[in-house]
């Protein structure tokens, strides 16, 4: 791989634009679609609604549109609103959001996470039994079965996955700890739902409950989870910021918030510029202005939370009696650590801080499709063109594998060409790839659009996937 990007960056057209993908690490992609096939655009379910009078008809009020990815993301057709706070999440979305959840599936594995399934519906006598019934108040969803039995639609699954685990009797200090995840739906009564994706009563979320022998070793994993965390941000390009938190109405004794900074965010946080120290402003005293490790200076910023770890002991395990068998043969309460990530917020608050005001920008790795072939128009001069184009297509998906079902075809040529780059600008696809007059030279250059570097270079076939084989995808 690296000679490969020796020899690309030796080519003056390919050296800037091979620079956003040199930290790039190859993985398999495994995908199967028919040979031959081609995916084109005119036949994806994508209703746009570029106009900014549009875009307002479908929220109702103009106050509710006050964030960039909640705008981009109703006018480029990624989100549909369903009802207040709740989205239809449509094929793009959920293209970039089974992409995510295959590089959260690679980190939590790689700490030795296992993967579980827990029921949506909880029943009120776990929640009763911590007190977080009524704790939780107006925010939890609750409902009644025809029997009269009470339930809730779970924010989250402390009480169940503690159940869980407490019966079986016969755990052993062999077998932790034991780390247990899950990917589903979770349910909020937001007061105001506001945000689109960031604040809704309906979202994705990534919960993780960890169960070891000790306090000490439930440090360790505590630690192992954040760095994972940490990696997980780092892959994707986002920059968030590790803080101390308040551990609110889940409990325990030690919290920190991953906060990507960003101006719309609801949280504020404080960082010190001379230490590492970082905190919510909810965990000082409202009279602080020097940090307490080092007394330097402060500096306040807004964050959007997508992460959360907890630090649990035994305030779950006391109650459901989740023991183990400990190495002297006798039970033990297992100590508790639980992780959440907010899975749509991530993808909304990604869009938040790496479009610009009219156009979608991705982390490379969520890309719903990396590369977007825009054909000539019929009719025009260079429809010529368009057989060279449809071979790039087949050539693109022959010779670099882990592009197959990553590229589209954007075959509306009764548009002009201008106004479908205007279109996949706005998508924000990395790469769009123009037949216009080059490509009808000897050898054929085609234009090729890197978006996120906003650079433009003409490339034969071979230079294009040349370029295109550095991509990673997941």
């Amino acid at each position: 791989m690296e000679g490969l990007l020796t020899r690309c960056r030796a080519l003056p057209a390919l050296a800037t634009c091979t620079h956003q993908l040199s930290g790039y690490i190859p993985r398999r992609f495994h995908f199967a679609p028919g040979r031959g096939k081609r995916l084109a655009l005119s036949h994806m379910f994508q209703p746009q609604n570029l106009r900014e009078d549009q875009v307002l008809s479908l929220e109702g009020r103009s106050g509710d549109l006050t964030c960039k990815s909640h705008r981009l993301m109703l006018q480029v057709g990624l989100i549909h609103p369903a009802s207040s706070g709740c989205y239809h999440l449509l094929p793009y979305t959920v293209r970039a959001m089974e992409k995510l959840v295959r590089v959260i599936d690679q980190e939590m594995q790689a700490i030795g996470g296992q993967k579980v399934n827990m029921p949506s519906l909880s029943p009120a006598e776990l929640w009763r039994a911590t007190n977080r019934w009524d704790l939780m108040g107006k925010e939890l969803l609750r409902l009644r079965d025809r029997h009269g039995k009470e339930y809730c639609l779970g924010p989250t699954h402390e009480e169940a996955i503690t159940a869980l685990v407490a019966s079986h009797k016969t755990l052993s200090y062999k077998q932790l700890p034991i780390l247990l995840y899950q990917l589903t739906r979770k349910f909020r009564d937001e007061p105001r739902p506001r945000f689109g994706l960031l604040r809704g009563r309906e979202f994705y979320m990534k919960d993780m409950y960890t169960f070891d022998a000790s306090p000490e070793a439930a440090q360790r994993t505590y630690s192992l989870v954040c760095d994972a965390y940490s990696s997980l941000f780092d892959r994707l390009g986002l920059q968030c910021v590790k803080v101390q938190a308040d551990v609110g109405s889940i409990g325990g004794t030690m919290s920190h918030e991953f906060q990507l900074p960003v101006d719309i965010g609801e949280d504020r946080f404080v960082v010190c510029p001379r230490c590492s120290f970082s905190a919510n402003m909810e965990t000082l005293d409202s009279s602080q202005t020097n940090c307490p490790a080092c007394q330097g200076p402060l500096t306040d910023t807004k964050g959007i939370e997508v992460g959360h770890t907890f630090y649990l002991g035994t305030k779950y395990s006391s109650i459901f009696n989740a023991q183990f068998i400990n190495v002297h043969g006798k039970p033990a309460l297992a100590e508790m650590g639980c992780y959440g990530l907010g899975v749509t917020r991530i993808l909304a608050a990604a869009i938040e801080v790496l479009s610009t005001e009219d156009c979608v920008r991705w982390p490379g790795l969520l890309a719903p499709y990396q590369v977007c072939l825009l054909p000539p128009k019929k009719g025009s001069k260079e429809e010529a063109a368009t057989e060279l184009m449809e071979q790039l297509y087949d050539y693109i998906t022959e010779v670099v594998p882990q592009l197959r079902g990553e590229v589209l075809l954007d075959d509306r040529t009764h548009l002009t060409i201008g106004n479908r780059l205007k279109d996949a600008n706005k998508f924000g696809y990395p790469f769009v790839i123009i037949a216009g007059k080059r490509a009808l030279e000897d050898p054929a250059h085609f234009e090729v659009w890197c978006q996120n570097t906003s650079e433009v270079v003409f490339l034969t076939k071979e230079a294009v996937v040349a370029l295109l084989s550095q991509v990673q995808v997941v």
